[in-house]
């Protein structure tokens, strides 16, 4: 085990001014610490990864699948370089076929997505159709399902036959009822949607994640985007994971840029430039648009700032 430690330290040791690191949580009987053994690992290298992510700020599920990228770095490069960093889809296992000859792909949709307002009900989507945003989603929350088909239905007709592509968060029987381009759903969302039935009705499809574990399964759905974040701190949705800031942004966009990518969570005017640097396509932004004094204005200004 001496061994193993030894070179986690090394990766730690190269790593741990990047911005990779993020503070690590504070354990407690409550929350106790990740259980990083070598029972499942396949060698020095996995287990190695593994405990380094965890020194590093990773939570569990993202150190595993860190570890196993390490061991398939060190393997297909001949040897250990604790300079290094797993960054290609082989390292993660992803899907190795192309859109083209995956069965399962959903539609394509454009690789640029550009600015992306993530709107409260069908009204503010009709102003930002009007303020011809690229992207817009609607992310209605409701319990009543009248209201829910209600503000579906005026959403699709407040973008039909215009330049802004709308996606429906969540509600994807009612996405697919009404005709939407496309369909946003969560992780938790995953297990319950019938993916079958959104790829049949010809729906676009984006998956959020938040690290590296996540990432890896959105890509056995092959779905038409991804979305990464939150890349800062936002209270508009508890997230599963702390902000996971540019520097690791950078490394997820580098590790799946052959999706289109949505960069999301807590970005405003004053970060949206880093943000866009990072490789993204699209940046999603919510209250920098509906909480602007000309909210019309800001979309042109966030656009600006992205080029």
């Amino acid at each position: 085990m001496s061994f193993v430690r030894d070179l986690a330290e090394q990766i730690v040791a190269a790593h741990r001014n990047g911005d990779l690191c993020l503070p690590i949580p504070a354990y407690s009987l409550n929350l106790p610490p990740p259980m990083i053994d070598n029972e499942s690992a396949a060698d020095h290298y996995e287990l190695a990864g593994s405990l380094a992510a965890i020194e590093m700020g990773f939570i569990e599920s993202d150190a595993r699948v860190l570890g196993k990228a390490w061991s398939r770095m060190a393997q297909e490069d001949g040897g250990f370089n604790a300079l290094k960093w797993p960054n290609r889809p082989e390292h993660f296992d992803l899907l190795p076929w192309t859109r083209n000859m995956n069965p399962n792909a959903f539609p394509e949709c454009p690789t640029r997505l550009g600015l992306y307002g993530v709107m409260p009900d069908a009204d503010w989507i009709k102003r930002m159709v009007d303020a011809e945003l690229p992207t817009v989603q609607l992310r209605f929350k409701s319990e009543d399902k009248f209201k829910i088909r209600k503000q579906v239905r005026a959403a699709v007709a407040a973008a039909q036959d215009s330049k802004t592509l709308l996606f429906i968060n969540d509600y994807w029987e009612e996405a697919i009822d009404a005709g939407a381009y496309g369909v946003h759903l969560g992780q938790e969302d995953i297990a319950s949607a019938n993916f079958e039935e959104i790829r049949s009705a010809g729906l676009r499809l984006g998956l959020s994640t938040h690290g590296y574990a996540e990432m890896v399964h959105a890509d056995r759905f092959c779905p038409s985007y991804i979305a990464m974040g939150a890349v800062f701190p936002t209270n508009l949705k508890k997230m599963p994971t702390v902000p996971q800031g540019l520097g690791r942004l950078y490394y997820y966009a580098k590790l799946m840029s052959h999706y289109p990518l949505v960069a999301i969570g807590g970005i405003d005017q004053d970060s949206i430039r880093a943000v866009a640097k990072s490789g993204v396509g699209s940046v999603a932004v919510v209250r920098a648009i509906t909480q602007a004094r000309d909210p019309k204005a800001a979309v042109k200004h966030l656009q600006e700032l992205m080029q």
